[in-house]
């Protein structure tokens, strides 16, 4: 049997944060001085959805109820590099060369390379 969790149910959830410091309030236990960040997500047709890392994040008010998941922040370089560790080596370089934007220029496959691989990150299309 699985522990229960608080994003089983959704929980009564006060949050103010002005400046440089805050409150979060769960169930009327404040978790402020636990925390050093959170996100708040809300998708039409359900409860907010709401993130707790650490410390609360400036100017933001909410009260409601929520799904509150306790999370880790991944790290941006552990991110970029699953991405990168995905990418196939051979359909990059076909990309790169068959780019319309080469100009001859000090490093332009080196450019080409890295303005591919943003293309590819935000998801448009690369032939």
């Amino acid at each position: 049997m699985t522990a229960p969790s608080m994003a089983d149910e959704p929980r009564h959830v006060r949050i103010t944060a002005d400046g440089m410091s805050g409150r979060i309030v769960i169930d009327g236990t404040d978790l402020s001085k636990h925390l050093r960040g959170f996100a708040l997500e809300h998708s039409v047709g359900g409860p907010p959805t709401l993130v707790l890392y650490a410390n609360a994040h400036h100017g933001l008010q909410f009260e409601g109820v929520a799904h509150v998941i306790v999370g880790e922040q991944q790290d941006p370089g552990q991110t970029v590099a699953a991405f990168l560790a995905n990418v196939d080596p051979a359909a990059l370089s076909r990309a790169a060369l068959d780019r319309d934007d080469l100009d001859g220029t000090p490093h332009e496959l080196t450019r080409a390379m890295l303005m591919t691989l943003t293309d590819m990150a935000l998801g448009k299309a690369v032939t």
